[in-house]
């Protein structure tokens, strides 16, 4: 027979080879669950946003109006069901690779968990033949002294111990295999689902596309009405260039002469906004939250991005816009992005009600609203509602326009706008 010291290194190997499958088994379901958990949220998230675009596009619908607007939702909506198919695809790799590292993970165990069996099964037999009662007695009285005899007895006792282990870990490893063999049964289920789903929205995909098309084509048809409203809607986006240049200015003359009163230094007064240390502190404030700012309105789609851009209907036409525009329900509440001080509320033919905003040396701005709450001089918090958006009784458009200007300079709102970035 084997001395203690053997079974207890054939313990430890045991213990640290069942550890060390259960150490990997572990770091694989953790990526993987992380992984797939990721990718769940964003497809979770897109499917939120398509529904919201769903239900403006039904909106848009009752008008009976193709609009230009109903086409930029609709562009929309076709970018967010391609994300959804794209995130997924990804899903359905990622249950691929899932799938086949689980099966092999499988295929271990149960090598393993039939070694063990055997092992267990020679560890059985063994006893019945050579430990019953009268031999383990004899084996222990026949010692050459006190010493060897209490070896013996603890050799036997190691033994049925190791025994023991030996069949709990074969009951726990079982477990664990029946386990991982119907995790990978609801992954495959999973992936035939996913697929099937994903099927269905390239199915919604073309046909939105084929809307698209048919309302372009429609609308291309329009070419005159289009460029009036383009002429028209750069007019009116120029009338508030023009004001905003103006409260720009207003402020930086205020601040100058509240500088020269107090016996503060003026140089480059007459061409930046002199700030005060509470307002210095806004602008860092302003400044640190770069992509965290909230959304303007509570819920919204981006219909009208920054910059200049081609036309989405007229070829070899660019437009250009200052802001970002917001697509939204009736009804919707315009809310400020940060605390500030409302500088001016204007009224525009054309563009309804403007609030601008002051943070230090950011201004923010909201155009066409159809009433206003606050004032000239008013100060408002983050997330305060300072009116109520217009809807177009024609085509039941619901747009707000959003500019962010840093001293005389436009910026893009969607770098500064959380989950724009």
């Amino acid at each position: 027979m084997t001395g203690t010291g053997g079974l207890r290194h054939n313990k430890i190997i045991s213990t640290l080879l069942f550890s060390g499958l259960f150490i990997l088994l572990f770091q694989f379901v953790s990526i993987a669950q992380t992984s797939r958990e990721n990718l769940q949220k964003t497809k979770k998230k897109l499917e939120e946003e398509i529904r919201y675009t769903n239900s403006l596009l039904d909106k848009t619908q009752k008008s009976k109006q193709n609009s230009i607007n109903r086409l930029q939702i609709l562009n929309r909506q076709i970018e967010k069901r391609e994300s959804l198919i794209e995130t997924m695809n990804r899903e359905i790799n990622e249950t691929d690779v899932e799938i086949e590292v689980q099966a092999l993970q499988i295929q271990k165990l149960t090598t393993e968990l039939i070694k063990m069996k055997e092992e267990y099964a020679r560890m059985i037999y063994f006893a019945y033949k050579n430990m019953n009662a009268y031999n383990r007695l004899m084996f222990i009285f026949s010692a050459q002294d006190f010493n060897q005899a209490f070896r013996r007895l603890k050799y036997y006792q190691e033994y049925s111990a190791y025994r023991r282990k030996q069949a709990e870990l074969i009951s726990i490893l079982q477990v664990e295999v029946t386990r991982q063999k119907k995790n990978l049964e609801q992954n495959k289920s999973d992936k035939v689902l996913l697929v099937t789903t994903q099927g269905e929205e390239k199915n919604r995909l073309t046909k939105e596309k084929e809307e698209k098309d048919r309302s372009v084509k429609e609308l291309s048809q329009k070419e005159k009405n289009l460029l009036a409203t383009l002429k028209e809607k750069q007019q009116n986006a120029d009338k508030l260039q023009h004001e905003i240049e103006k409260v720009i200015a207003t402020e930086i003359k205020n601040a100058a002469a509240k500088a020269k009163t107090s016996g503060t230094s003026t140089v480059g007064a007459k061409t930046e906004m002199m700030l005060t240390p509470m307002e210095k502190e806004l602008s860092s404030s302003f400044t640190a939250n770069k992509g965290k700012l909230p959304w303007p309105l509570e819920k919204g789609v981006i219909t009208g991005i920054f910059g200049e851009h081609p036309h989405p209907v007229l070829k070899y036409v660019k437009v250009k816009n200052n802001g970002i525009d917001i697509s939204t329900e009736k009804g919707a509440g315009a809310r400020s992005v940060f605390k500030g001080k409302v500088s001016r509320v204007i009224s525009f033919p054309n563009m309804n009600k403007v609030v601008i905003i002051r943070h230090g040396e950011f201004l923010t701005v909201y155009s066409n609203l159809e009433s206003v709450v606050v004032k000239d001089g008013q100060d408002v918090s983050t997330k305060q509602v300072i009116g109520l958006v217009h809807t177009n009784g024609d085509d039941s458009r619901t747009e707000l326009h959003f500019e962010i200007w840093l001293g005389k300079n436009i910026q893009n709102p969607q770098d500064w706008l959380v989950g724009n970035n």
